[in-house]
């Protein structure tokens, strides 16, 4: 791994930033930012890549097993061969840089340091928008369709159609801090990113984005701030929203995990059954990392914490798994990418604070009221190999679905994967909600 001198601390800590000398263009609402947000730079201590590249070259690889591969997880071969390549050719100074050209930013709200980028629009008019990631993703990931929002003209489109993008590192992620509070579950999220959008950056009304964790942030968003809300776009609607059981499937003995507790136990509409069987084949093949974070996170963590091999492994894998393109998925994502994401987790000594979301989501549930529905106008992406496909008459159920697309291709990853095709999608469900 090529690095450069940097600063200095124990690389055990939380990485300090050091902020740029100047402030961006902010809402024409306000002069300047105000004082609790604060621009930052990347500038990881080389201390903390030092202690990196030890532990690379430390790394103990288990055996590996006849005709292996990606069957029982990550395939061995592979990942000896990108431990290879972070140790000589990946350089984190290089992407810290690429990184850099953005402006970022880190907000204290009601004590919590929250890291965003915001990159104003190139516009008449440009609305505000809340772009929110997932897990095992980064603010790395929408970087690819950012431009495309904020400069519509540049890329075929309507400069009328220009965005204003905030970008946050979810709060636990990255350079966001965590909730000391425990049951912060994604419920409590929307309150402080209400804030930064409204008192902290002036914009009095916005839309919100969301895929993974940052879809299912979007229904309390929405049920708790529709007054601030010009509308809601998801590309990923997760099972747990409310009870879908009717009274005679109500069966207490019944054991089920987080995604099926409120699944019908026969499902009398079609799309309804194909949709829970979606579900169920996800929870049996890919559910085992949900359920470690959910119930034993913290035993998991010692480990990701303290070896930067196996955090790759661990999050590397749904990456290639979720992609939808096997064995192709570095045509998805460069090696450069991937390794980068991860970084973000080891720099930042942040897995521990980011699975987190899963255990306080588990033990302190939250669903919509009996009978309720998120009004804010909403519109949906729906791609076919997302892990568990949208229904249009379960995404009605709700929420206020007025803008909805079937697309013949792209999966979990969709807002990089199809970048081109989501920035379209977000410009036409927009268009009409711009002088709400």
């Amino acid at each position: 791994m090529k690095t450069a001198a940097g600063c200095y601390t124990d690389p055990g800590t939380r990485v300090p930033l050091r902020s740029p000398p100047v402030y961006f263009d902010t809402p024409d609402s306000e002069e300047q930012l105000m004082s609790h947000i604060e621009p930052m730079t990347i500038d990881i201590p080389q201390t903390v890549l030092d202690d990196l590249r030890q532990r690379l070259e430390r790394t103990r690889w288990p055996e590996e097993v006849p005709e292996g591969g990606w069957n029982r997880g990550v395939d061995l071969k592979y990942m000896k061969d990108l431990v290879a390549y972070w140790l000589d050719e990946y350089d984190w100074r290089a992407q810290e840089q690429a990184l850099n050209q953005y402006q970022h930013f880190r907000a204290n709200i009601d004590g919590l340091r929250v890291h965003f980028i915001h990159h104003k629009g190139q516009g008449p008019n440009p609305m505000p928008l809340f772009m929110m990631h997932g897990y095992p993703w980064s603010f790395i990931l929408l970087l690819r369709i950012l431009p495309m929002l904020t400069d519509p003209a540049a890329y075929g489109g309507r400069p009328e159609d220009a965005f204003s993008v905030v970008i946050p590192s979810i709060i636990g992620y990255g350079f966001s801090d965590a909730s000391p509070e425990t049951g912060f579950g994604f419920q409590h999220h929307p309150a402080k990113y209400d804030q930064l959008m409204t008192s902290g950056l002036g914009y009095p009304r916005y839309g919100i984005e969301g895929g993974d964790w940052g879809g299912f942030i979007t229904a309390p968003f929405g049920y708790h701030h529709p007054e601030n809300l010009t509308g809601i776009h998801l590309n990923c609607l997760f099972p747990r929203l409310g009870d879908e059981r009717e009274p005679a499937d109500k069966d207490p003995d019944i054991l089920r995990g987080l995604g099926m507790k409120w699944a019908p136990v026969k499902p009398r509409d079609p799309d309804m059954l194909r949709y829970w069987k979606n579900v169920e084949r996800y929870w049996i093949d890919e559910g085992a990392y949900c359920h470690q974070q959910m119930t034993r996170p913290q035993t998991l963590a010692v480990g990701m914490t303290d070896s930067p091999a196996g955090l790759a492994a661990w999050i590397i894998e749904k990456w290639r798994a979720w992609s939808g393109w096997g064995d192709d998925f570095e045509k998805l994502f460069s090696r450069d990418m991937l390794i980068t994401n991860v970084m973000l987790y080891w720099v930042t000594n942040s897995f521990w604070s980011a699975i987190r979301l899963y255990s306080e989501s588990y033990y302190h549930p939250w669903e919509l009221p009996a009978g309720a529905r998120i009004e804010v106008p909403t519109g949906v992406a729906a791609y076919p190999h997302e892990l568990a496909p949208i229904v249009r008459k379960r995404a009605e159920r709700y929420y206020n679905v007025v803008h909805y697309t079937d697309y013949p291709a792209g999966g979990h990853f969709a807002i990089h994967e199809r970048a081109a095709e989501m920035a379209e999608d977000l410009r036409t469900f927009f268009r009409p909600l711009r002088n709400s």
